[in-house]
């Protein structure tokens, strides 16, 4: 096995983060659960323009925390069984919920499939300013300054991982799905949406993560990794907190944020896929989650691939997924 530019694997195997965790952690994700569901999601399906011979597709938009409108794509198998299983897909950093068409194999699979659109990014989801559309980058340190004076509940991340346990519940109260089977799936940002949507809604049975962004920001920072996808923490220091007054803090507040901490809610089995050669997401910000795991769990290791397709992977998840 090749040297990694991160720890090495046997570190990297025991390894349990360097982020601080707040004190308060589990009650504020606990607060944050009772907030959404005392919401009225007011849920609305509206028929896409896009159809399939073995497919139902819809534009799906719901009510979520702080009152935006929230969008996924849900496509429903045209003739499978009632109650099916469904998958959760979450998409990576900036982008949204993709192509219908790349959805359609689990739908012949026959699961209900819902690919949710994260709040101002590029997809048809309100973000918490109640504006459409692509606010691009800035998602990790958005509401950082609110959190610093004492209100965490205002960053944003916050309010999507909440968007993904709300659509899950959504998705498990439909008629013709069985709650006991959903899964999710997702890579980089939309790993990091699956440990915290089945982190958050217990009931999620399997989950397939590729390799996760949101975790371990300081070893991130103490890596000088805090570019690319994590570049805005390096902005923030320098457009906020030029003299790092404030960093011991601001490392504590993204901790809300920061995925390891709800990995030991996790309920669902895991097949997770990494690169060691990952400079976006390094490996050991992402074993100092799958480390806490401690539902079965398995991981798929690509020593010479990095943060970019990974033979087969898609082919173990779908496997993995459908396998309820």
């Amino acid at each position: 096995m090749p040297l990694t530019f991160d720890l090495p694997i046997e570190q990297l195997r025991t390894y349990r983060g360097k982020n601080p965790r707040p004190s308060d952690f589990d009650s504020f994700w606990d607060k944050g659960l009772a907030e959404m569901r005392l919401i009225d999601p007011q849920v609305e399906l509206i028929a896409a323009e896009f159809q399939a011979p073995n497919a139902e597709c819809f534009h799906l938009f719901f009510t979520g925390v702080g009152d935006a409108r929230v969008h996924a794509k849900l496509l429903r198998p045209a003739n499978a069984p009632s109650p099916h299983p469904a998958v959760l897909l979450f998409h990576g950093y900036t982008g949204d919920s993709g192509d219908w068409f790349d959805k359609l194999g689990y739908v012949s699979a026959g699961l209900t499939v819902a690919a949710l659109d994260c709040r101002g990014q590029a997809g048809l989801s309100e973000d918490s300013g109640s504006v459409t559309g692509n606010t691009l980058h800035g998602h990790i340190i958005r509401g950082l300054n609110d959190a610093v004076r004492g209100f965490p509940e205002r960053m944003l991340f916050r309010q999507i991982f909440l968007d993904t346990a709300q659509l899950a519940r959504i998705v498990m109260e439909m008629p013709d799905v069985d709650a006991n089977r959903v899964c999710v799936t997702g890579g980089s940002q939309g790993g990091a949406l699956t440990i915290a949507c089945a982190a958050l809604e217990p009931r999620v049975k399997r989950a397939a993560p590729l390799y996760p962004f949101l975790s371990d920001y300081m070893r991130v920072w103490e890596m000088d990794y805090a570019k690319d996808a994590y570049q805005e923490l390096q902005e923030y220091f320098r457009h906020s907190d030029p003299m790092h007054g404030l960093e011991a803090t601001l490392f504590e507040k993204l901790g809300y944020i920061d995925v390891q901490f709800l990995a030991p809610r996790v309920r669902a089995e895991v097949l997770w896929g990494i690169g060691l050669m990952d400079t976006i997401c390094p490996p050991s910000t992402q074993f100092a989650v799958y480390n806490k795991l401690t539902s079965p769990k398995k991981m798929a290791i690509y020593p010479d691939f990095g943060h970019e397709p990974l033979p087969g992977w898609y082919d173990q998840a779908f496997q993995f997924l459908t396998g309820l």
